[in-house]
């Protein structure tokens, strides 16, 4: 008996021998406590934040949020709900749920809020994006920084990106039609306020990261200069073919070369007007010259792309701004056949299609020449101004076609634009394409991360440069992924993982600078890197 005592000591004094390196060693390999800064100082927190395994998310204790940011916080004990109210935002989060509330709208969360030896703990990368904050770390430091849209950053920051410089067109839409984003109504025939808004919407994004705009010079049949071919655009004075006063395209291109930003003059090519009313349109309007170039549709007016003098009018159109102008390039939209209603072109379907192609195969074929046509008289004529086309960002769905994206889209630029990208693509017909990839990271039909790899494959090796179109205009909306800012950031950092991709489109101008739940610091932070 007295053997087995002593045996079994001697076992345990053994395993207390053999447990003191490891301790030792795990005390000094141990992870320091996270650390984290607001604009560059340190936010105080009473208890160490911590990372949920495998799904990675930092969680802090409220007081974080109430002192360290300054938001205004209500914990209900009895619905264990937290609200954080800040800015205009306001979030919900409740103990256990995997949902919260921003802004009224549902959002998905990966980890929500937790109660640890009686302490509210909340995830702070979730709660600091939907305040504006971009959210930065690092994890050699196992810091966090956190960046408010006043604050500039020091690239040699840690998390800051290391000075690596973001590169590559960085444009912004800019709409004219109906008065979108510029010039407002209440200018209407006023050029100096014209001028004025638009300068100050320059300054504007490019103190955000914006180098290049693209203005839309022909809205619908008409345009934003003087023109032998086309009336003024109602959208300057309020009256379809009143002049101005001055040149709105020589005025916008000349203040975005001082500014060293590019101009890009974008045409939507075959709207003819935004209503099928005719009695306020000018006299030398393509609908009152040519009304059986014309087809009604969805109550607009639209020029009839399978007449081919209907198709050299709007070439002519693009190609007296390309002589008269100093621009950057030339863009189109998506717009070529309408998407949904009747379309009537049985008359020009029989008396053009010589070779008796299949209507789709034959309205594919219109837009084809037309692109191919433009494209080579614009690079006859001035080579060094690019042409790019911004289609619908699915160009067919895989189930379609086994050389389409993963997608499960409504609508594709193929079977319902009938604008066969990939044609014009491999035949260089134009200098970039920059696909309308509106959609979430999260948006199973139409995933933005599976588009641009799709884009980028399909652009490999042609020479084409790939821009990326992206959808500020959704930030705040109900669809998926679109309650954060860091939405847009996050599909920027994917951008870069390919070559291909030489810079990305924001549409538009207007819903950039409204500064969506904290879009333009988030931008601006990002683009200073």
């Amino acid at each position: 008996m007295r053997f087995w005592k002593f045996q079994r000591w001697m076992i345990l004094a053994l395993i207390l021998i053999l447990m003191l390196p490891v301790t030792n060693v795990q005390a000094r390999t141990s992870t320091p406590p996270i650390t984290i800064t607001l604009d560059g100082n340190p936010v105080a927190s009473d208890v160490n934040p911590y990372i949920i395994p495998k799904i990675y998310v930092t969680m802090v204790p409220l007081g974080v949020i109430s002192e360290g940011l300054g938001a205004s916080v209500n914990w209900e004990q009895t619905t264990k709900t937290v609200t954080i109210l800040q800015n205009g935002s306001s979030m919900s989060l409740t103990n256990g749920k995997k949902t919260a509330t921003v802004n009224g709208a549902a959002v998905a969360l990966d980890a929500s809020v937790e109660i640890k030896n009686g302490r509210i703990m909340v995830p702070l990368r979730f709660i600091g994006e939907n305040l504006g904050l971009q959210v930065l770390w690092n994890q050699a430091a196992q810091s966090i920084a956190l960046i408010s849209g006043t604050y500039i950053p020091d690239p040699a920051e840690p998390g800051n990106g290391g000075g690596q410089q973001a590169q590559g067109l960085r444009g912004a839409w800019i709409s004219t039609v109906t008065n979108l984003d510029w010039p407002s109504a209440k200018s209407y025939g006023k050029a100096e306020q014209q001028k004025q808004e638009f300068t100050a919407m320059l300054d504007k994004l490019q103190s955000t990261g914006i180098n290049a705009v693209f203005v839309q010079v022909r809205p619908a049949g008409d345009a934003f200069y003087p023109s032998d071919l086309v009336p003024w655009s109602k959208y300057l004075t309020g009256t379809q073919g009143a002049d101005p006063g001055y040149d709105p395209l020589g005025f916008m291109i000349e203040e975005a070369h001082k500014r060293g930003m590019q101009f890009h003059a974008w045409f939507n090519p075959f709207r003819a007007s935004m209503d099928s009313a005719t009695n306020k349109l000018a006299a030398n309007h393509v609908a009152i010259q040519h009304p059986d170039w014309i087809v009604k549709s969805n109550n607009q007016l639209i020029i009839n792309p399978g007449i081919p003098e209907a198709r050299q009018h709007i070439i002519d159109v693009v190609m007296e701004v390309v002589k008269k102008y100093d621009i950057d390039g030339v863009h189109l939209d998506d717009y070529f056949y309408p998407t949904s209603g009747t379309f009537d072109d049985d008359a020009a379907f029989n008396a053009y299609n010589a070779t008796g192609l299949p209507k789709a195969d034959w309205r594919r074929d219109n837009v084809d020449a037309f692109v191919k046509q433009l494209g080579q008289s614009i690079h006859a004529a001035k080579p060094s101004v690019s042409f790019g086309i911004s289609p619908f960002g699915v160009w067919r769905n895989k189930a379609k076609d086994p050389t389409g994206s993963d997608t499960n889209a409504g609508i594709t630029a193929y079977d319902s634009y009938y604008a066969d990208v990939r044609t014009w693509i491999q035949n260089r017909w134009i200098d970039y394409v920059a696909p309308q990839i509106y959609w979430s990271m999260s948006f199973k039909a139409a995933q933005y991360d599976k588009l641009v790899d799709w884009w980028a494959q399909e652009v490999a090796g042609t020479g084409v440069d790939l821009y990326i179109g992206h959808a500020a205009y959704k930030l705040g909306t109900s669809e998926a992924g679109w309650q954060t800012a860091q939405e847009i950031i996050n599909q920027l950092k994917y951008n870069e993982k390919y070559g291909e991709v030489k810079g990305s489109i924001f549409f538009r101008a207007g819903n950039l600078l409204s500064n969506p739940l904290g879009l333009v610091p988030a931008l601006t932070a990002y683009y200073q890197q």
